[in-house]
């Protein structure tokens, strides 16, 4: 009976020290097909961004008078703009463009809207209120209208368009991380570390957040697409990206006076828009799938 036991043992230790969270999630990311293959359509967005300038066939931003509203061709192939220039290599530069605006607003409403979430949901109270009153006051308006609404403000550029998106970003991860966070603190190991005398910010770094984490990454992934639309359009609106810049937003506003004569010249950029948020949405559904531990069995 102690030899049975003794090798229950030894299997259960050797079972554990084989499991690796990493490879678990890669076994069951690749069987996500749609979100798998969308991950690497997002994988080569990222890596065009950081090499794309160097890469691109043409210079993005010198005319060609000579190659005006150009069809696709094996020369050009997307065409040519209103100006000559090469759209496939303003839309390989765009790339880096739209996907640091993205990430960077996203990146900052997430820090501050998680941060803001935590403090709500776990201490309560008045701080609790004052911080869902005002993120729902921010609900109260849609986001490009908040967006505009900042930009009104502080001017046009990219950089302002990057606080405008963040700014309306922050409620989003605010509301979400407090009820995750209103969840976690109710279990039985955060309540074990307040009764060992925890301080309440090693509990929430050390026990709440990384609870929170893969809700957070879900939904950070998600709000990249969205990003990309809210910056491409207030481009569009005139409020981003200066004119000429190989933005995928701007692209769109210089070509729509074209729209009916050379198609491709708003086509193209709307292409790229469309694949791009595609793609990010499918990571971000795939990795609820795989990180969701309502959903692993499903």
């Amino acid at each position: 009976m102690g030899v049975l036991k003794e090798e229950v043992i030894n299997e259960t230790t050797i079972n554990k020290s084989q499991y690796s969270p990493i490879k678990e999630f890669w076994k069951n990311w690749k069987r996500q097909k749609v979100a798998f293959s969308a991950s690497l359509f997002v994988l080569l967005l990222i890596i065009i961004a950081f090499v794309g300038p160097y890469i691109t066939p043409y210079d993005p931003y010198e005319p060609n008078y000579n190659s005006i509203l150009q069809g696709p061709s094996s020369s050009h192939l997307a065409g040519t703009d209103e100006y000559g220039r090469d759209i496939f290599s303003r839309l390989i530069y765009g790339t880096r463009i739209s996907l640091s605006v993205s990430f960077i607003s996203v990146f900052f409403g997430a820090v501050v809207g998680t941060i803001l979430g935590l403090i709500s949901g776990f201490f309560g109270g008045f701080l609790d209120r004052i911080i869902m009153r005002s993120s729902d006051v921010m609900f109260a308006f849609p986001d490009i209208i908040l967006a505009i609404a900042i930009i009104a403000i502080l001017g046009p550029g990219l950089v302002n368009v990057v606080i405008a998106i963040a700014v309306f970003t922050v409620p989003s991860f605010a509301r979400l991380i407090r009820g995750a966070t209103l969840e976690v603190k109710e279990t039985v190991f955060v309540e074990a570390a307040r009764s060992m005398g925890a301080k309440k910010t090693r509990i929430i770094y050390k026990h709440i957040f990384p609870e929170t984490f893969s809700s957070l990454m879900v939904f950070f992934t998600m709000r990249i697409g969205t990003a990309i639309l809210a910056a491409a359009s207030l481009s569009f609106l005139g409020l981003g990206a200066s004119p000429g810049t190989p933005d995928w937003g701007a692209m769109l506003t210089m070509g729509r006076d074209y729209l009916g004569t050379s198609s491709h010249v708003v086509i193209m950029p709307g292409i790229a828009i469309f694949l791009t948020v595609l793609a990010f949405n499918l990571v971000g559904d795939g990795l609820r799938d795989v990180l969701d531990p309502k959903t692993k069995n499903h």
